[in-house]
């Protein structure tokens, strides 16, 4: 617990910038097509030579510099980087980076260059290890010096990472330390580690996390049908909850089983709809399967569109099909239209699926 984690700030603080000179706080996270965050190592330069190829077909392009990054290839990592974003020209995609973790000796000089040499280009920056709301208020002032620094016109945004016990402790005030949160990954191998899980995975489920049938009255030695379970199912919904508090999004984070395609996809789905607006992907395998679970389903939003219309102006009570509907699912339908609708202005291909090209 930081020593200074009693005293509160004015509300009124949060829309004032940190530093003489940086750009006004934003007031509302803008909510855009994030299905995948899709990482690339830009210390390689094979990966880097494929950006231009690979932008336009995701959402988010991640320029990682932390784990999977060797400690002698971190320099060129951020070099690697700065070289991609001072050619950035992918309307529609967003350029992220992962930066070290604040306890690490290349943190600092990772943000230095970031923000000074393309922080114009830059759109959200991910905090790995974060544990409570101290670790945001660092990064949240050392942005506004550098943005004013460097003339940044548009506030870069944070996206932290849910790695440790504490961080799912403390996820609540780390949604609410900034007006700079975007929002929130889960990282499934670090926190598996921190709690003591018994699990070498890269997220999903595990055998051996199951229940099983009560044993049979008339058979009480034969077969009893077990259940996989899902250890992540907690963590997400808590930190669903924790994002919606303070209108930031909540994303799963990596599958590392790359050639498991079907459980990636269980995983991905259970994860949407729990209520996480996109996903990591680590292989080009996982970008299609990211795109099609965190879209949805074109008969779910045909239905959608079907229930508010039939519902008028939202109130009262009608039966469609046998089904009652009523204000309360209008709302949940006005989430699946309101998310086609975005997609289907980046994806003509979706947007026909739905009916919503003209």
């Amino acid at each position: 617990m930081s020593p200074w984690s009693h005293i509160v700030r004015s509300s009124k603080d949060f829309f004032h910038p940190l530093a003489l000179g940086a750009p006004l706080p934003i007031r509302e996270i803008p909510v855009k097509p994030s299905r995948m965050i899709h990482f690339f190592d830009p210390s390689n330069p094979k990966m880097v030579s494929k950006v231009p190829d690979l932008a336009p077909q995701v959402d988010v392009l991640l320029g990682n510099l932390e784990d999977a990054i060797q400690a002698t290839n971190k320099e060129s990592a951020r070099a690697g980087l700065i070289e991609v974003g001072k050619s950035w020209d992918h309307e529609g995609t967003q350029l992220w980076t992962r930066i070290n973790s604040l306890d690490s000796p290349w943190c600092l000089d990772d943000l230095y260059h970031l923000v000074t040499e393309i922080g114009d280009k830059l759109d959200v920056i991910m905090v790995p290890k974060v544990e409570g709301p101290e670790d945001i208020h660092y990064i949240d002032r050392l942005l506004a010096q550098l943005e004013a620094r460097a003339g940044v016109k548009e506030p870069i945004l944070v996206h932290a990472l849910l790695e440790t016990a504490r961080g799912v402790a403390n996820v609540e005030q780390i949604c609410g330390a900034s007006p700079r949160m975007q929002g929130l990954s889960l990282g499934p191998a670090d926190l598996a580690a921190d709690r003591r899980m018994k699990t070498t995975r890269v997220g999903g489920g595990h055998p051996s996390y199951l229940v099983r049938e009560d044993p049979d009255a008339n058979d009480p030695e034969g077969l009893r049908a077990v259940h996989q379970q899902d250890l992540w199912h907690y963590t997400i919904a808590r930190m669903v909850d924790a994002c919606g508090m303070h209108g930031i999004l909540p994303y799963y984070g990596p599958f590392g089983d790359i050639k498991d395609t079907l459980a990636c996809e269980d995983q991905f789905r259970n994860a949407y709809l729990l209520g996480c607006v996109g996903t990591w992907s680590l292989h080009p395998v996982q970008i299609d399967i990211a795109k099609r679970v965190f879209s949805p389903d074109p008969a779910e939003v045909a239905w959608a569109v079907r229930v508010i219309d039939e519902m008028g102006d939202g109130t009262g009570a009608v039966m469609i099909d046998g089904k009652m509907q009523d204000d309360a699912t209008v709302k949940q339908c006005r989430v699946v239209v309101d998310l086609a609708k975005r997609l289907s202005q980046r994806d003509s291909d979706l947007a026909a699926s739905y009916g919503f090209s003209s």
